[in-house]
């Protein structure tokens, strides 16, 4: 990302206009990249700490420019929270206008899933909290880190995050049977972004996809003609997009191959409090919902 000069002094003014508060013990502050890391951290936390998120709801996070106002509620946090795997393409810049503030990779462990194609062939997919099994990493990272920060609550963030593991565990893990015992032709999941091989490894499924990344070039006529030929050469019934990108594409290929338009994925971005997918948890069940009625799987 390239800064701004201007960026960083409207920043300033903004902290010099900023009522100063009185001194008085305030709890652990910690600033995490997007919202979905924070909804993680702020399960794990609790009522011991502050979680704030840099990015908005629905903010698409791969090209993300910061604010002025982004780093005037980030520069008086205790420790920095990011996802890693190349993500955050525009942090590094960010953390050093900050200073010298800690900061925890929550990918850290996880064995990266290169992507396939496009012009980051090779690189690590870094939608990995997307995996039901590196969901459980994150939260460990995560308590962890708050542990490490602040250990005079380490106790409450250590059961926190197995109460919080468990359920996960016991809310997805459901869905994700349904969608592995669907017929092995039928577990395809289309996709405008190629942002599912973490769940597509936990859950049994092959992908299909548009283009892998959200900064490379989206929906171009060639990515359109590729995926209408493999939705009609393997019979894949349901097509599917993604919350943050231009759904067109995608109905498009339903309307070329008769396939069915399964409706939106949430990955990148939670919603506002009153939306579909408020929280971590209500992304992944909502995510793994829409693809077991999409490709056809029985309820229980």
């Amino acid at each position: 990302m390239v800064v701004r000069t201007g960026i960083w002094a409207a920043a300033l003014a903004l902290m010099a206009g900023s009522a100063m508060a009185e001194d008085q013990p305030r709890k652990m502050k910690v600033v995490t990249t997007f919202t979905v890391l924070a909804d993680m951290a702020q399960q794990v936390a609790g009522d011991a700490a502050e979680v704030v998120s840099i990015t908005k709801p629905g903010a698409e996070i791969h090209g993300y420019e910061p604010t002025p106002r982004d780093f005037v509620r980030s520069q008086d946090a205790d420790l920095i929270l990011r996802n890693g795997l190349d993500l955050e393409i525009w942090f590094e810049q960010f953390l050093s206008n900050l200073g010298d503030l800690p900061s925890v990779t929550l990918s850290d462990g996880i064995t990266p899933i290169p992507v396939a194609a496009g012009a980051y062939q090779g690189k690590p997919n870094p939608h990995a909290w997307m995996g039901l099994d590196s969901a459980m990493t994150y939260i460990d990272n995560i308590a962890t880190a708050l542990s490490a920060h602040d250990p005079a609550n380490a106790a409450t963030y250590r059961a926190n995050a197995a109460a919080y593991k468990a359920r996960i565990q016991s809310e997805i893990g459901p869905l994700r049977d349904r969608i592995a015992a669907l017929p092995e032709d039928r577990r395809w999941l289309v996709s405008c972004e190629g942002a599912f091989p973490y769940l597509a490894r936990d859950f049994g499924l092959q992908e299909l996809y548009l283009w892998p990344m959200n900064a490379d070039r989206m929906g171009t006529p060639q990515q359109i003609r590729t995926v209408i030929d493999g939705v009609k050469a393997r019979h894949i019934p349901t097509v599917f997009c993604e919350s943050t990108v231009n759904t067109a594409p995608a109905r498009q290929i339903a309307r070329e191959t008769g396939a069915a338009y399964g409706g939106v994925l949430y990955v990148d971005s939670l919603s506002a409090p009153d939306g579909p997918v408020p929280s971590y948890l209500d992304l992944l069940k909502k995510t793994a919902q829409t693809i077991a009625d999409g490709l056809g799987a029985e309820g229980e």
